[in-house]
């Protein structure tokens, strides 16, 4: 796969201009999407860049882990720690640090998984996208609908709606190293009510020396269709107990066959587990206005052994939250315009506490304990206008304040003795802190014919400092002084879905993030750098034959330093500099065949390719993880009129590659990827 060193204008323009003259008579397929308004609308003309995966691509894909589907949406890479641990990268370097998963809104319906201020970098193991409907995804700023950390985009996983008829189902699935996965389902619509229940439990023995996890999520969705008044009431559960395997060290270790088997850290686990219960109540108020309440409690909590830090202190955290969404949704002739306040209270929490002396300046004890009391009041608007026949615009903008109560539980100042040179913990006095943003979005989208869809987006996001940011200091720093971090976004797209044999989705972007927070060279939480940030996401699907099928999802891109800053960990002056664990070239491809017309039933095989191109370990750009392809074969088949099976194959050529590189503390350190797998499942229809 080779792409321009620089993606330019001219090249995406000329892009459009024979691409619109080539397809212009294909018909299109609508899809919808729930996450940009939440309400189902024709997505194909959002001048907006969007993904989705349907319950049947996440059937087929059987995924053990949320980033083998996530590899089916351009500019979205989760990157795979150990067990079900990940970081995210959406249109973004994959970010690290204390604040870094707050660059991201992660939800289930459209309620983040955790609080703002609150997130947790594995957070998406909280949410069942192994069952789900949908899984949307929206790249770059999002609507005024959203607010702190919906940065670089919003991750949406959609519960499955109850069914007309009787849908209930049961699947057993065995893998490589003491593999085991069952789930089950059952769905159907009584009258006016639907019910639909999916839970799952997994067990695995782990690849690496004395590792695993055992994980169990559940999800029940009840809805009520009224004449004036629908509601949606959906619980989420999900536990998780894990064994966790650290990084092996040094250079190119994922290929030592001494090594990468190996856990240097047998004692590491994390232990987790969720709670999420939301109504959605919407009252049609006449033929023009609906209203919509939607409550929701959340809590969880969360224990596990640093394994990353030398002295590996036990950190347990947890929040609990209540919080209310409305919006009032006014449709026209030719406009849809909404207007909502969102309302949240989190009583949240941290402790960290090690369990023996490493040295005077990492001591045994308790490092941070602490609580923090956090509201967030918000308004927004978001109006949506056709006119003109082909034109189509879209403006929003919210308003949003936070305030953090943050109460230190231990003594404050320094954890360590007096005679500590350079002690590394430090609790700064009780304190309360606020943070008054906004957003702004802006798009205007041309159908071109009616089959080709053109979209030019201006938009703004943000994110508040994280309260680790806050109040987990080290180095003797007394208090954090940080700004809300700001990004601002320009979007050229194109976009042509067809129900005939060709479809794509063309998008590039220009974005720069502003007040970036991050840990200076003295260790130091401060705010102030800048980050730029382009590329281009294409999405490709191709029915070449009455059987055969093709698809690509694929991105170019740049992330680079912007400001003239110095990390920790970094030496000189690194402006222009590539942002490490920012691969420039990823993505996949699929050639997929039906297997109707050989076996008589509905059946599918597939030949995926996982391209990731090489990156930087570090700022300085000297240190480099060479990057890898995978392949995989998946094959499902109806057996009987009941029974199914299905056979996936992973890393079909048996690659040694690494799931994660990194340089820390002088050493080249890796996430091992998994050796060649085969997973076998068989489920059974037990009504409908």
């Amino acid at each position: 796969m080779t792409l321009p060193d620089r993606l330019t204008l001219p090249f995406t323009i000329g892009l459009i201009s024979v691409s619109s003259q080539v397809f212009s008579q294909q018909e299109i397929q609508e899809q919808t999407l729930v996450t940009a308004t939440r309400e189902e609308v024709n997505a194909a003309s959002m001048a907006l860049a969007w993904s989705a995966i349907d319950d049947r691509a996440l059937e087929f894909a059987g995924a053990v882990h949320i980033n083998e589907v996530m590899q089916q949406v351009p500019g979205a890479w989760i990157s795979r720690g150990n067990g079900q641990e990940s970081l995210t990268s959406l249109r973004s370097p994959v970010l690290t640090g204390a604040g870094s998963c707050g660059a991201f809104f992660m939800a289930a319906d459209g309620i983040s998984l955790r609080a703002p201020g609150f997130c947790n970098v594995n957070q998406l193991f909280d949410a069942n996208g192994e069952q789900a409907e949908r899984i949307e995804v929206i790249k770059g700023p999002a609507t005024a609908l959203y607010g702190s950390n919906a940065m670089h985009g919003v991750i949406n996983i959609i519960s499955a709606a109850p069914t007309r008829e009787v849908d209930h189902n049961i699947s057993a699935e065995a893998g490589p190293d003491d593999y085991y996965r069952a789930k089950y389902r059952y769905s159907n619509t009584y009258g006016n009510h639907g019910i639909s229940l999916r839970l799952n439990g997994t067990t695995d023995g782990g690849y690496k020396d004395d590792s695993g996890y055992d994980q169990q999520k559940l999800t029940f969705r009840h809805d009520y269709r009224g004449q004036s008044v629908n509601t949606q009431t959906i619980l989420d559960f999900a536990n998780l107990n894990q064994e966790t395997a650290g990084f092996i060290k040094g250079y190119k270790a994922y290929k030592d066959e001494d090594l990468k088997e190996t856990n240097p850290n047998p004692e590491a686990f994390r232990d987790a587990w969720s709670v999420r219960l939301q109504s959605s109540i919407n009252w049609t108020i006449d033929d023009r206005n609906t209203l919509t309440f939607t409550p929701y409690l959340r809590d969880n909590e969360m224990e596990f052994l640093q394994h990353f830090l030398p002295w590996q202190p036990v950190e347990e955290n947890g929040h609990t939250s209540v919080g209310l969404r409305t919006s009032l949704h006014t449709d026209g002739d030719n406009y849809s315009w909404i207007n909502g306040v969102d309302l949240e209270y989190t009583d949240g929490w941290l402790k960290e506490v090690q369990g023996e002396n490493f040295s005077p300046n990492q001591p045994a004890g308790v490092h941070y304990d602490y609580q923090v009391d956090a509201t967030v009041a918000a308004a927004y608007s978001q109006l949506n206008m056709d006119f003109w026949q082909r034109w189509n615009f879209t403006v929003g903008a919210r308003l949003e304040h936070t305030r953090y109560d943050y109460d230190n539980r231990t003594a404050d100042g320094s954890a360590c003795e007096p005679d500590a040179t350079a002690c590394r913990f430090y609790r700064p006095a009780d304190s309360r802190d606020d943070f008054t943003d906004w957003t702004l979005n802006g798009g205007i989208g041309f159908a071109l014919t009616d089959d080709i869809h053109s979209y030019f987006r201006l938009a703004r996001g943000f994110r508040a400092p994280q309260t680790t940011e806050l109040y987990r200091l080290q180095a003797g720093q007394q208090s954090a002084d940080l700004d809300s971090e700001e990004i601002s976004s320009v979007e050229l797209g194109l976009r042509g879905i067809y129900l005939g044999d060709f479809g794509y989705d063309l998008s590039f972007y220009y974005m720069k993030k502003d007040e970036v927070i991050f840990q200076d060279a003295n260790r130091q939480n401060v705010s102030g750098a800048k980050t730029r940030h382009q590329g281009l996401d294409l999405s490709l699907d191709y029915n070449f034959a009455s059987n055969w099928s093709f698809g690509l999802d694929a991105s170019y891109a740049e992330h680079e330093y912007d400001s003239s800053i110095q990390l920790l960990g970094s030496s000189g002056d690194i402006k222009g500099n590539t942002i490490d664990t920012a691969p420039r070239v990823f993505g996949s491809a699929r050639i997929a065949w039906d297997l109707a017309e050989l076996t008589g039933r509905n059946g599918r095989a597939e030949l995926e390719w996982v391209y990731l191109d090489s990156y930087y370990l570090e700022p300085n750009n000297e240190h480099e993880y060479d990057g890898h392809s995978l392949l995989n074969l998946r094959i499902s088949s109806q057996i009987s009129e009941r029974l199914g099976g299905s056979l996936r194959i992973t890393n079909l050529t048996d690659e040694d590659y690494a799931e994660r590189a990194d340089f820390g503390f002088g050493s080249y350190r890796y996430f091992v990827g998994q050796p060649l797998g085969a997973y076998l499942e068989v489920s059974y229809r037990l009504g409908g």
